[in-house]
């Protein structure tokens, strides 16, 4: 059973996530938020810590606290699925493979999945929903030693993710991600039900195992109007690096 400060924490959570403290406005003072919910100050700040421990607000001795980000970003401060972000806001992730085909792997493939060119690589085109909405289109190119596994797992699965440390064990463990904006063409639009020409964010990604190898290499396209990436840096660490558009 949830103690009362976690309660409050996850109401807080939800509030912000609806917008109704929005990222870069302040939280109600602790008295406030204390007459409100009818507890101690005390039972405030065990609240307000564990989202500050989450890197949703900005704490600073004696003053209110700074919204930093929602639940309804994605942070690239943690290496998280598409269906564990979205289960984090409450909402429901779907998925379906719209093809799924082996080919030879290509130069580029070969180099991102250090592989020998030439090598059978499993390719799939997955759509991606919240709450039934297309979202994000996936085009995915699995190395060869984790191709059965993937091609195995039913179309209309929610996670890949989730099932293949289910069945294998495989932690996607680091990610390396390249971040731009391209044109929806056909294809794009069809799938996302979006107008051709629409922006999309595509996030080009490696991703690896904790020994550093690669499982899988992605172009995933998402719609602009539903989702957006946040990175929280600062002096001391910074994960965020500008580079020139390839």
């Amino acid at each position: 059973m949830a103690t009362r400060h976690e309660e409050i924490a996850d109401e807080l959570r939800r509030a912000i996530d609806r917008e109704q403290y929005t990222v870069g406005s302040r939280l109600p003072a602790e008295t406030d938020l204390a007459a409100r919910y009818a507890v101690s100050r005390g039972t405030i700040r065990q609240a307000v810590a564990a989202l500050t421990a989450e890197g949703l607000i900005g704490s600073r001795q004696g003053a209110r606290r700074v919204v930093l980000a929602s639940r309804r970003s994605q942070s690239f401060a943690e290496l998280r699925s598409f269906a564990q972000w979205a289960a984090a806001m409450g909402r429901e992730a779907t998925g379906r493979v719209a093809a799924q085909e082996y080919r030879p792997a290509t130069a580029q493939d070969a180099a991102r999945l250090q592989l020998t060119e030439g090598t059978r690589v499993l390719h799939v085109l997955r759509v991606r929903g919240l709450d039934g909405e297309p979202v994000l289109l996936e085009r995915t190119v699995y190395a060869d030693w984790i191709a059965p596994a993937v091609e195995g797992i039913d179309p209309d699965a929610p996670s890949v993710t989730q099932l293949l440390f289910d069945t294998t064990g495989l932690v996607f463990a680091y990610g390396e991600h390249v971040i731009d904006a391209v044109a929806a063409g056909a294809r794009d639009a069809e799938l996302l039900d979006v107008r051709r020409s629409s922006p999309l964010l595509r996030v080009r990604r490696v991703t690896t195992t904790r020994e550093g190898r690669p499982v899988e290499w992605s172009d995933d396209r998402y719609r602009s109007d539903a989702v957006s990436f946040s990175v929280h840096n600062s002096t001391a660490s910074n994960a965020l690096a500008r580079k020139t558009a390839e």
